[in-house]
């Protein structure tokens, strides 16, 4: 008799364990989520970036470098998603480590870097042409980011 009423109170913390091991990206309220580095509100739909651990842990940032930064400190083997902000669609996210960067001083990002993310290296390209810079990859990016 006893069992029948532990049978909802178990299957409710087994879901609710299910629920908070979920290893995707949330999305970014700008305007109210603050910088995981930094502590400065997001609100450049353009420049923001976000990493989800192998846990499910959530880390959301101004900027590509502040993330970029945020990692130096840690294993990058332990996030399970890498994410920056498609700077040619607004508010759209893509993998970091496929994405193509520019660096362009006509390019203003939100921590001083000038640094924005391209989904497509011809993307990336079309870009330089018209504001002029540097193309990266996510290695380069971070060893050039490093050098300073």
């Amino acid at each position: 008799m006893k069992i029948n009423y532990l049978k909802p109170i178990i299957g409710i913390f087994v879901l609710l364990f299910v629920i908070s091991c979920k290893v995707e990206p949330q999305p970014i309220e700008y305007g109210k989520d603050q910088c995981s580095f930094c502590k400065m509100n997001i609100v450049d739909k353009t420049h923001a970036a976000q990493y989800v651990t192998n846990k499910g842990k959530q880390f959301k940032f101004d900027s590509i470098e502040c993330m970029i930064n945020d990692l130096s400190n840690k294993n990058e083997g332990d996030m399970a998603m890498l994410l920056v902000a498609n700077y040619g669609k607004p508010g759209e996210m893509i993998a970091a480590k496929t994405a193509t960067y520019l660096i362009s001083k006509k390019i203003k990002s939100p921590m001083g870097a000038n640094l924005s993310a391209f989904s497509s290296k011809s993307k990336a390209e079309e870009f330089k042409q018209q504001y002029g810079g540097e193309n990266y990859t996510w290695i380069t990016l971070k060893q050039k980011l490093s050098d300073k």
